[in-house]
């Protein structure tokens, strides 16, 4: 039988060098390591050698760690963060066993690390941050609607979930929303073939829109004055004309013109200030 590693060694926590996955080991391949547990069990708590047994172990482990977490690869969540995530759920296995109990090691690890991965997703794989129940409620309706699609043979309805699930259609209308929390679209993403992104659909602030209320507050004071002042106005401010141009329109002097916009101007002006 292949003996375990004879020297004291600590685990590598640094992100692993990407590799191909790592092949599948049988049952079998860890029978050498049964003892080790017993004999982790039978050692005072404070005894230095309990440290060297428990390394061994995890190190022995490892390749476990890493084929579930390629198991949860592609999901949108790279695999060094994947691999380390399963490696923790290895390490809190390890320490957990107790062979005491009956059940083999790679009975209770393998939950275990898989449990993690999944709590991995659960906490961090969400682009808008939602309460932890929608969370749950979400994982639910995706087991839900993957059992039902199978047995339907189509995607089933909001009705048939709650059903299904035992709850009341709102509570599955809102964990269906919630889903839409788990990945966001780039603001780069293309929209059509001609290049064009969501970014580019997006508007800008409109300095403009600080001045509604002075609009609003001017527009019945402007039909207060005079028919001639309003649309001297009207010319110089809508038009963009000049003052010549609105002079030689209603038969006075670009002087004349000038003093009037400055009186007209300066009413305004004091009756947005009462």
């Amino acid at each position: 039988m292949p003996a375990c590693v004879s020297e004291p060694v600590t685990v590598d926590t640094a992100p692993p060098r990407e590799r191909p996955a790592p092949r599948p080991r049988k049952r079998d391949d860890y029978s050498h390591c049964r003892p080790l547990f017993d004999q982790l069990a039978a050692l005072p708590e404070h005894d230095p050698g309990r440290e060297r047994l428990r390394e061994r172990l995890i190190i022995e482990f490892l390749p476990l760690a890493e084929h579930v977490a390629v198991r949860f690869s592609g999901r949108g969540q790279s695999r060094d963060d994947l691999i380390q995530v399963a490696r923790m759920g290895l390490v809190k296995a390890v320490d957990r066993f107790e062979p005491g109990k009956g059940a083999d090691f790679l009975s209770f690890a393998v939950p275990t690390v898989m449990g993690e991965v999944r709590r991995f997703f659960r906490d961090t794989g969400w682009a808008v941050r939602v309460p932890r129940g929608l969370q749950e409620l979400q994982g639910r309706l995706a087991r839900g609607t993957t059992q039902l699609a199978q047995s339907l043979g189509r995607a089933p309805t909001p009705s048939e979930l709650a059903s299904h699930l035992g709850i009341d259609v709102e509570t599955v209308r809102e964990g269906l929303l919630a889903a839409n929390c788990y990945e966001t679209s780039s603001l780069d993403r293309p929209i059509d073939d001609g290049g064009l992104s969501l970014a580019d659909t997006m508007g800008e602030p409109d300095d403009s829109m600080a001045l509604v209320d002075d609009h609003q507050t001017l527009a019945p004071m402007l039909k207060r004055l005079p028919p001639r002042d309003r649309a001297i106005l009207e010319m110089r401010f809508f038009e963009g004309l000049s003052q010549s141009q609105i002079a030689a329109r209603v038969g006075l002097s670009q002087m004349q013109i000038s003093r009037l916009l400055t009186k007209i101007l300066h009413q305004l002006r004091a009756q947005l200030g009462e």
